[in-house]
């Protein structure tokens, strides 16, 4: 299974109000191993971005007006999403961004290029109901590090969600790895068989445990000039 963990930086929060994609991260996942055919690229959104999102991702005007437009690099970026499965971080906002720009060239919008989405956020919000579930609280709750994120950065970000929604979604996988060999725990198709449980043998106390038993607790009593704990945890 091919999956792709997608994130964009931009220069606002409203593709609506003209705010562009300025910056494009993707990391691929097969059989959820990563293998390193990462795609990157910043995007000259031929405008300036607001003043709360350059203090977000630290992308100036001036840095971004050598890179290539979005039109430039939208057939690599097609290819590379084409048929995947996409996992991102709160997907209506990246998505929203790609189908404006999508929208501007005639190109079909980004649900009809690839094999679906899953939203972390959505995710995060079901197994974490009532916390915060932004990626910085995800990399917290799963031991991600991400002490070296100055800045947001799309292709970072990637990373960081890439490793987060394996830990999110390893709890049947581990525990088909430590239940198989190695070569079933690489093949995610063979099946492992459940193996039943023996059959429970009860050993009650003889006679004599019982009257040992009953004796020791007399003697507890006899120590606390009362009735012992043991006696009131039992009843």
């Amino acid at each position: 299974m091919r999956q792709i963990v997608l994130d964009t930086e931009t220069t606002g929060l409203n593709p609506r109000a003209g705010d562009r994609i300025i910056e494009v991260g993707c990391v691929e996942l097969i059989n959820r191993q990563l293998t390193g055919r990462n795609f990157h690229c910043y995007i000259n959104p031929e405008r300036d971005s607001e003043d709360g999102a350059l203090a977000v991702h630290g992308l100036t005007t001036e840095f971004l007006s050598d890179k290539p437009k979005f039109a430039e690099i939208v057939a690599e970026l097609r290819d590379y999403i084409s048929g995947a499965e996409v996992i991102i971080h709160n997907a209506p906002f990246d998505i929203g961004f790609l189908d404006a720009e999508f929208k501007r060239l005639d190109i079909p919008l980004f649900n009809a290029q690839v094999g679906g989405v899953i939203d972390t956020l959505v995710q995060a919000k079901e197994m974490h109901p009532g916390k915060r579930n932004s990626l910085d609280s995800l990399c917290d709750r799963y031991g991600v590090s991400n002490a070296h994120r100055a800045l947001h950065g799309a292709l970072l970000d990637a990373e960081l969600l890439a490793e987060v929604y394996l830990a999110m979604t390893r709890g049947q996988n581990s525990l088909s790895m430590d239940l198989g060999d190695d070569d079933d725990a690489q093949n995610p198709d063979v099946e492992l068989e459940l193996v039943p449980l023996a059959e429970i043998i009860l050993l009650p106390a003889s006679d004599d445990e019982l009257a040992e038993h009953e004796a020791a607790l007399n003697s507890l009593d006899k120590e606390m000039r009362g009735t012992s704990l043991w006696r009131t945890a039992v009843n």
